[in-house]
């Protein structure tokens, strides 16, 4: 078992197998060219995965995939295979823009992933647009079609933006409701990679605008989730995601793996330990080592909101958010 200096069970990994992006949102990366860390510096999925059963071993019961945009890698389903193979019982679970989903959900399913997570920002052809900086939304419409009739399950995240798409709040928590999807509201998360004139919409804010329709009851935090979850009368939750508050922080159980092989002990940090060459070497103990150095350094809370407002300069493509 992984247990961090704050006592919190770590449990969960999550690996971002490609900084590569198909979208430009205008929120994570809109001004980056369409280049990509050469291949030759990416750790293959048989390294990846060397790592992951060193994690697994040590306690590690959830894998969700990341980016970039996992599904530009090819052969992904071949490596969520390889975990699932190894550990059938184990929560294994992608965050997709979906892009090309709708080609893939079923390979996807048949190697053993259990579930996806989904931005939808708007259900407007020409928000989608302006947003992600090209023609998206059919694809991404279809690819969730497609993943809920092969049978995994979804999760969709918004996020809020005042001018931009604050007015479909309750247009796609309704689309969600009608297919019983789960939604997470994520407040903007500011980092220096996105547009400068961004502004989200606070928690308040958002719980105000949902209030008009609804009538909801507050859950708090479940588990180690981040979600602050809220049930309707009918029974639907949704949750919102408030990074700047504490309680962000306060159950968090995971660590970060990029495709170069840096584990990260947080989001907004830019400490990290390399593990690749332990793996590149076949040294099984000495990225143990570091897996254990990372848990037990790995922070109280987030930099967000600090008082000389200090910030990671990673990038969320490079992490998986």
């Amino acid at each position: 078992m992984l247990i961090d200096s704050y006592n919190r069970v770590v449990d969960y990994l999550r690996i971002s197998v490609t900084e590569r992006c198909n979208f430009r949102c205008n929120y994570c990366m809109p001004e980056k060219p369409f280049s990509w860390v050469p291949k030759e510096n990416l750790l293959s999925f048989e390294e990846l995965f060397e790592f992951i059963k060193v994690a697994v071993d040590e306690g590690v019961n959830k894998i969700r995939i990341t980016g970039g945009e996992p599904l530009l890698r090819e052969g992904l389903d071949k490596f969520i295979k390889m975990i699932y193979d190894y550990k059938p019982s184990i929560d294994l679970a992608m965050t997709t823009n979906a892009f090309l989903l709708k080609g893939t959900a079923q390979k996807l399913k048949n190697a053993g992933l259990k579930r996806i997570n989904v931005s939808i920002d708007t259900l407007k052809p020409e928000v989608a647009l302006d947003i992600a900086g090209k023609d998206v939304l059919k694809n991404v419409l279809e690819g969730v079609a497609e993943a809920l009739k092969v049978g995994l399950k979804v999760k969709v995240n918004m996020v809020p933006m005042r001018g931009v798409n604050s007015e479909e709040i309750i247009d796609i928590l309704e689309y969600c409701k009608q297919r019983d999807i789960s939604i997470r509201f994520i407040e903007y998360m500011e980092n220096a990679h996105a547009k400068v004139e961004i502004k989200g919409l606070k928690s308040p804010e958002l719980l105000e605008v949902l209030s008009k329709k609804y009538n909801f009851s507050d859950d708090g935090f479940d588990g180690s989730s981040p979600s602050h979850y809220y049930t309707m009368e009918d029974g639907y939750k949704f949750g919102i995601i408030e990074p700047y508050e504490d309680d962000f922080c306060k159950q968090c159980n995971r660590i970060r793996l990029t495709a170069e092989g840096k584990l990260i002990p947080c989001l907004y940090f830019d400490e990290a330990l390399s593990i690749a060459e332990s793996i590149k070497n076949d040294d099984i103990k000495g990225a143990t080592d570091i897996l254990k150095e990372v848990i037990k350094t790995k922070p109280e809370k987030n930099r967000w909101g600090g008082e000389d407002g200090e910030s990671s300069s990673r990038a969320f493509y490079e992490t998986g958010g």
